[in-house]
């Protein structure tokens, strides 16, 4: 009687509460497909997990491009973009400087809609 096992390892992924969206570059291609992942890594025996491999699990910012993997302690520059409790954003937005005048609406916005069966006008 011939028994097969096969033994492994399997690591589960999810975003890190308070990262939700948050897409950042990444320092390996320079792409901005940065995500904050939680990874736990699992012994696995017959595609089971069996035991886990770490009790806290990882942190890491992990490229979908170049499957580029760094620590989140690494980079300052995420971490000051954590959202907090009440969903606002840790980087403020931007504001206009006082004493600068709002621009209006875009170029064409505001004006009527062209005749329907006319050509188009380019000016």
């Amino acid at each position: 009687m011939c028994l097969i096992f096969t033994c492994g390892e399997h690591t589960f992924r999810k975003e890190v509460e308070g990262y939700e969206g948050l897409v950042c570059r990444c320092y390996n291609c320079g792409n901005y497909s940065g995500s904050v992942i939680k990874s736990h890594p699992w012994f696995t025996f017959c595609f089971i997990p069996v035991i886990p491999l770490s009790i806290k699990g990882y942190e890491d910012i992990s490229c979908r491009i170049c499957n580029f993997q760094q620590p989140l302690e690494h980079r300052q520059d995420v971490q000051a973009m954590r959202r907090g409790a009440d969903g606002t954003p840790g980087v403020p937005l931007q504001q206009q400087p006082p004493g600068v005048p709002a621009q209006g609406l875009p170029q064409g916005w505001g004006q009527k809609a062209p005749e329907p069966n006319q050509p188009m006008q380019y000016r």
